[in-house]
């Protein structure tokens, strides 16, 4: 436990160090908004998608936005083929910064798509905060923050997922655990995620799609 301790922490230190120079030179909001017109058909024009198929990116940390779209052109992150392809349309880092500022400002909606299970939302919240030890799973709230508000934009490393879509978290935590996805920090949500089963990602993402506004 203590070597892994150990390894999140460097983890943590270069994650930090990373995004606040990423920070350093943030994009136009108001450019971003026109920008991101092609991004409204999937993600919603203020960043609330209609659809688990595609995150909610309102209230994302614009360093963790850049950084995926930047992940999807260099072919790092691909799972999603839409994604990936609209990717590719974003001509400049800056454009990618503009259109992440944008979204970064928009307000998260307050009603997830479907009803909460509770008692499975209840199952998934220990999992969040406590982790399950005996497994090796390492409580998501120490990276992810309170209710996965995140922890603070200068490491946004981290995103924010609460509030996100409980189907899209499913996916994202299965397709970590397959190797499908593999642009987390250190391979440390592959490793989180394949220890889990498939009943407690339904559970953790239960809980998170409930942590709305």
């Amino acid at each position: 436990m203590i070597k892994k301790l150990s390894v999140l922490t460097a983890v943590l230190v270069g994650s930090v160090f990373v995004i606040s120079n990423t920070q350093a030179a943030g994009g136009d909001p108001a450019a971003g908004e026109a920008k991101s017109a092609l991004c409204a058909g999937c993600h919603g024009g203020d960043g609330n998608s209609a659809t688990a198929d595609f995150p909610r990116l309102a209230g994302q940390y614009e360093a963790y936005i850049v950084k995926q779209i930047r992940d999807f052109q260099k072919g790092i992150r691909a799972n999603n083929d839409t994604m990936a392809g609209m990717a590719a349309t974003v001509a400049s880092v800056q454009d990618a910064k503009d259109i992440a500022s944008y979204f970064a400002k928009q307000k998260m909606a307050k009603k997830p798509l479907e009803p909460i299970n509770k008692k499975l939302a209840s199952k998934g919240e220990k999992i969040f905060k406590e982790g399950i030890p005996v497994n090796g799973v390492y409580g998501c709230i120490n990276c992810h923050g309170p209710k996965g508000k995140g922890r603070s934009k200068t490491i946004s490393q981290f995103p924010v997922i609460g509030g996100q879509h409980r189907d899209y978290l499913i996916k994202q935590l299965k397709d970590f655990k397959s190797g499908l996805r593999a642009n987390d920090p250190g391979g440390m949500m592959a490793d989180i995620a394949k220890r889990l089963k498939d009943d407690e990602i339904k559970a953790v993402s239960e809980y998170l799609a409930a942590q709305l506004p």
